[in-house]
């Protein structure tokens, strides 16, 4: 085999690493190239973890290239879901709106618990802890999203879809990158990128570095910016062709994540005042719920009072922090201030092998260790003349190894695969502080571990030379188990050997609590017809499945918390989620290539939905006079459908039209929240739409573009987006929704040669709507206001910004 031949068959074979393919609706890459884009369409995709045309693969994809991101100023998954229809990005949990809890939201399929997902996050195909990890490759491939449940193929956590960054491979060639950006707010990017051999046609290596910062959009009432961040990361990847029939890639990541105070804010019920009879707060409620609480109807107000919060990094605070007992985040890792501080690390490796022809084996494993920790201000405002302040720390620790082997075979009219999957996760979680910055104030949790163990399938038959049907499924067991932690933990009773969770008595350190098994198989079933060589339709079945969790933090609670929280539903295991999909959909190209489109209808029926059930209960030893308990219980059911269609057309030579959007209509048949109707006196939540995802979104992306006759290899390029999105309810009884997002931007730019040089401005009308919402509370000094939902809070969208990127390739 020649060398152009092997490295056709490398690039190939590596191809099948991936989750998902090739965005329809993706801009040629005029910043990058001097050379006209390609004819659209052409492009190999492996979302059955087989190679095919992207207009022949009956499944839903979407992907954004290198040179998009580039050319569209794409560096994060916000950004992604901004420029994508049918994606929200929900990061205003748990009281902070940072990137420490991000969660992707796919066809409005919304996780109700903090911790939940219900979309994968993959790096070539290999399994990651969570969506940071993918936001931290640099310079990748492409970022690539699969739509519908994927379990039969991808397993655990593909309920709604899946999410996955094709890293670079080297070919083998020396060559390189250098590039720089600088912006307003202190926005500033190095990205430098080397590979060639280091022997040759058998071992290829590329090394990537990158630093990036912004400054935030919003300044506090002392000076200090929300929304800082900044970002160092590193890779490495080897690509090694020991013979013809055989490659290797293995590729490492190392990053850290150091923000400031997140920006953020929030529309307050009440209004509250000093000790002298000043307005502190503005309460912004229009109307008084069913239940006699106050609150927002329809579209929320604009912010009334300054965004503002405690974030003085003062000695009390550092020494809070540099306390290294009862701590999940060693203090020496963990962040040293207000802000959030994340350290990553990631290796995978993959393995082809031709055994013969027509049969290739793939072996694929990976591991992952993440830690991050964030000091954030509970309270959300200035509180320094009411005299008090509720600062508080949260950590997170995973850790997880995977791996994944499979056999797949090809003759001219089948095609089959099967594999096998295991993957292991341990997660632990922490937090504290609020009124006592001290070693007792802080609460590490014991360990949760997961392991999935999966045997999956997939067959192709062509019945005729244009109407083919696939069988795909996946049989999963998933074990999960809750431990104590390093303390051991009592189990509180009744008095006469009665606990609702756990038999009553002492459990030592790291012992056993729980443990559950659960078995699912998750089957795909789809027919496609080539109507013409150009045009494909599709139909499918499935099935999904979201893994169990547990509410372990329940245990550390005194008996009658305990009790009041298995009345309202909260349970120790609860059952795993399951979702059924169908389908259809149409492909093709026409005008000999110049126009291709994508379309695809839905409907889906999501049961045992897992929400959260936030228990307050009354409770003398607490100085807030309350205890809040989080638990997540089986109280849910609904049918999601939509219709989704992009196109991209190039009438001229010199301009290219790319247009998609996104109809994504949630309908709740069954849903329980003790809290929701604590606050909105609706029991009755049949018809509403799920929270924190858009029923209308849409994009349109205008690209002029040409060469300069002037100049060898010179080309030029004229770019404007307009991205769309529907206003989000806060929750399920659809009272409260932010106003609808317009954002425009506009990129400009010149190639001569291997130089390029681009000139944006993001959010070019300063918009200021609101990015995520989520129900929280007012603080006062008595927390009068916290017994049920007070306050609204907002995840904040950055403004207008500016810059100039230059890069140059050797």
């Amino acid at each position: 085999m020649n060398r152009t031949a092997n490295t056709m068959r490398l690039a190939s074979t590596l191809s099948t690493l991936a989750v998902a393919g090739s965005l329809l609706y993706a801009a040629p890459a005029f910043a990058q190239e001097a050379a006209p884009a390609s004819v659209p369409g052409e492009i190999v995709v492996t979302a059955r973890k087989t190679g095919e045309d992207i207009l022949k693969t009956p499944v839903t994809v979407d992907a954004v290239t290198s040179e998009e991101l580039d050319v569209r100023g794409i560096v994060s998954m916000n950004d992604v879901a901004a420029a994508s229809p049918g994606i929200n990005i929900n990061n205003s949990s748990s009281g902070h709106a940072d990137r420490s809890f991000q969660q992707v939201v796919l066809r409005g399929f919304t996780p109700s618990t903090t911790l939940a997902t219900t979309v994968s996050s993959f790096i070539d195909g290999v399994p990651v802890s969570s969506p940071s990890q993918i936001n931290n490759v640099s310079s990748p491939a492409r970022v690539e999203i699969l739509k519908g449940p994927q379990s039969a193929y991808f397993g655990r956590n593909t309920f709604a879809g899946a999410v996955n960054v094709v890293t670079q491979t080297p070919d083998g060639y020396w060559g390189g990158e250098m590039m720089g950006m600088i912006g307003t707010r202190d926005n500033w990017r190095l990205r430098g990128a080397v590979e060639g051999p280091i022997i040759e046609d058998l071992i290829a290596f590329r090394v990537t570095g990158e630093k990036y910062s912004k400054g935030g959009s919003y300044e506090n009432q002392n000076g200090v910016t929300l929304g800082d961040q900044s970002s160092v990361i590193g890779t490495a990847t080897l690509s090694i062709t020991p013979s013809a029939d055989v490659s290797i890639k293995l590729f490492g990541m190392m990053s850290e994540d150091k923000d400031g105070p997140a920006a953020q804010t929030r529309l307050y019920a009440y209004d509250v005042f000093d000790a002298d009879g000043n307005q502190v707060l503005q309460g912004q409620a229009n109307g008084v719920t069913d239940a006699g609480n106050p609150w927002f109807f329809g579209t929320v107000p604009s912010i009334a009072n300054p965004v503002t919060a405690n974030v003085q990094n003062t000695n009390q605070i550092r020494q809070f922090l540099a306390i290294d007992t009862n701590r999940v985040v060693d203090a020496n890792d963990g962040v040293q201030g207000y802000g959030l501080r994340r350290k990553t690390t990631h290796f995978h490796g993959t393995a082809d092998w031709d055994i013969v022809d027509g049969v290739t084996a793939t072996v694929l494993g990976g591991y992952n260790k993440e830690t991050w920790s964030t000091m954030i201000d509970l309270d959300g405002y200035d509180t320094s003349s009411l005299g008090f302040d509720f600062p508080y720390l949260i950590e997170r620790k995973v850790e997880d190894w995977s791996i994944e082997g499979r056999l797949a075979y090809e003759t001219d009219r089948f095609q089959g695969l099967v594999g096998v999957s295991y993957l292991q996760s341990d997660l632990y979680q922490g937090l504290g502080g609020g009124f006592n910055l001290t070693e007792s104030g802080l609460n590490p949790g014991g360990k949760s571990r997961s392991k999935t163990v999966g045997m999956f399938f997939g067959a192709t038959y062509e019945l005729t030379d244009t109407v083919s049907i696939s069988a795909e499924g996946r049989y999963q067991i998933d074990r999960l188990e809750a431990y104590a932690d390093e303390d051991g933990v009592t189990i509180v009773g009744d008095g006469n050997g009665y606990n609702p969770y756990l038999t009553p008595g002492y459990y030592g350190p790291n012992s056993l609590l729980a443990n559950s098994k659960y078995k699912n198989f998750t089957p795909r079933i789809i027919v496609d017809w080539d109507v013409t060589p150009d045009m494909m339709v599709y139909a499918s079945w499935a099935k999904g499945v979201n893994p169990a969790q547990f509410n372990t933090a329940i245990l550390n609670n005194t008996y009658a918390i305990q009790l009041a929280a298995s009345e309202a539903g909260g349970e120790l295991a609860i059952e795993p989620e399951k979702v059924t999909n169908y389908e259809v959909g149409l492909k093709g190209r026409n005008l000999d290539g110049s126009f291709r489109y994508q379309f695809a209808a839905y409907y889906a029926q999501w049961r045992n939905q897992i929400n959260t059930v936030q228990i307050v209960v009354p409770d003398e030893t607490e100085s807030t006079g309350y205890s809040f308990v989080n638990t997540a219980a089986n109280s849910g059911s609904a049918d999601l459908y939509g219709l989704e269609g992009n196109v991209t057309w190039r009438p001229l030579d010199f301009l290219t039209i790319d247009a998609a959007g996104a109809y994504n209509e949630s309908d709740i048949k069954d849903f329980t929240s003790p809290t929701v109707t604590a606050l909105t006196g609706i029991t009755d939540f049949n018809g509403n739409d799920l929270k924190n995802t858009s029923k209308y979104s849409a994009n349109v992306g205008v690209t002029f573009a040409g060469d300069i006759a002037e100049w060898d290899n010179g080309s030029w390029f004229v770019r404007g987006d307009w991205n769309f999105k529907s206003g989000v309810y806060s929750n399920e009884a659809n009272l409260a929704k932010l106003p609808d997002l317009h954002l425009f931007n506009a990129r400009a730019g010149v190639t001569h040669g291997n130089i390029s040089v681009d000139v944006f401005v993001n959010n070019i009308f300063n918009n200021h709507t609101p990015v995520s919402v989520s129900d929280n509370y007012t603080f006062t000094p008595n927390f009068a206001y916290t017994g049920t939902f007070s306050a609204l809070m907002l995840g904040l969208n950055d403004l207008r910004t500016a810059g100039l990127q230059a890069s140059i390739k050797f």
